[in-house]
């Protein structure tokens, strides 16, 4: 029984690493485009039940994300040191195991989405299909970035259609917003891993770019704060709003201070000061929301 208990146990936690339930950054950038789609969606006050439904789907989706993610890698993560003890490269799971566990993930993720309204039902098809599409991009394109951003952001149009029906302006600038700020992130993400990239051949923005990225990277966070902008202005959004955007702003530039010499584990930093990014939008949403 207790050879039994440990085996499970250690099943349980292969597959716990494999979704990266102990690194929950990728649940917190995905889920912060989701929050602020909710609230202006819902004008403040999104209904409990739907709010619920985002943040579960979201951790499921994320997780689910992962495991395909490993099996699109596995000829590449055992090559490179940072991603040689994931369970598939390392051989603690097989290709079978780490695809089941998208598909179980996907259908969990579904279950709930049907307690929803058909056109967000409809729309859920299309995040599975771009989640499971993602990894597979870099072997073919240098922006995968652009992929992934559509990926995560595509909460931000199933928002609109849960709590309002369809998809208004406001929602698509969001969207558009959310890619770039996919690609922002994901660009120092690649950064960090551009030599090994290069080296097992992996495509990537942060390759694409070159020695002008942190160039490419500033235009492109000025362009998410326009988008941002621009948001504010259809939502018609106040001063807690504003002030957010200035927040983002002040981050933005610590983000280009962290990655001025390209030193990986500076860019990695940068990479992950975006939680506390979407995290400031959120909280000015929620303080412009509040009644006067």
């Amino acid at each position: 029984m207790n050879d039994t208990w440990s085996l499970l146990s250690d099943r349980l936690g292969h597959y716990w690493r494999l979704v990266r339930a102990d690194r929950p950054i990728g649940i917190y950038l995905l889920l912060w485009p989701a929050l602020w789609a909710l609230w202006i969606a819902g004008r403040g006050s999104p209904d409990a039940w739907v709010v619920l439904i985002f943040v579960l789907g979201t951790v499921l989706m994320r997780s689910a994300g992962c495991a395909i993610n490993d099996y699109a890698d596995r000829d590449f993560d055992g090559l490179v040191a940072r991603t040689a003890e994931r369970p598939l490269a390392a051989g603690e799971i097989t290709p079978r195991e780490a695809v089941g566990v998208f598909v179980v993930l996907s259908l969990l993720a579904f279950c709930l989405v049907l307690t929803l309204n058909g056109l967000t039902i409809a729309n859920s098809f299309i995040a599975v299909a771009l989640a499971a599409l993602y990894p597979f991009t870099k072997r073919f394109t240098h922006m995968p970035q652009v992929v992934l951003g559509a990926a995560f952001g595509w909460a931000v149009p199933m928002a609109f259609t849960a709590l309002q029906g369809g998809i208004p302006g406001v929602a698509w600038v969001l969207f558009i917003a959310t890619v770039v700020w996919a690609v922002i992130y994901d660009t120092m993400y690649a950064m960090a891993d551009r030599d090994d990239d290069l080296w097992v051949g992996i495509k990537s923005t942060a390759i694409l770019f070159g020695r002008h990225d942190r160039l490419i990277i500033a235009a492109l966070q000025l362009l998410m704060l326009a988008l941002l902008w621009w948001v504010g202005e259809l939502a018609g959004c106040g001063g807690y709003y504003s002030g957010g955007l200035v927040f983002a702003a002040a981050l933005f530039g610590y983000q280009q201070w962290l990655i001025r010499d390209r030193e990986p584990a500076a860019c990695f930093q940068a990479f992950l000061n975006n939680h506390s990014l979407g995290m400031g939008l959120f909280v000015a949403l929620l303080l412009d929301y509040l009644p006067a």
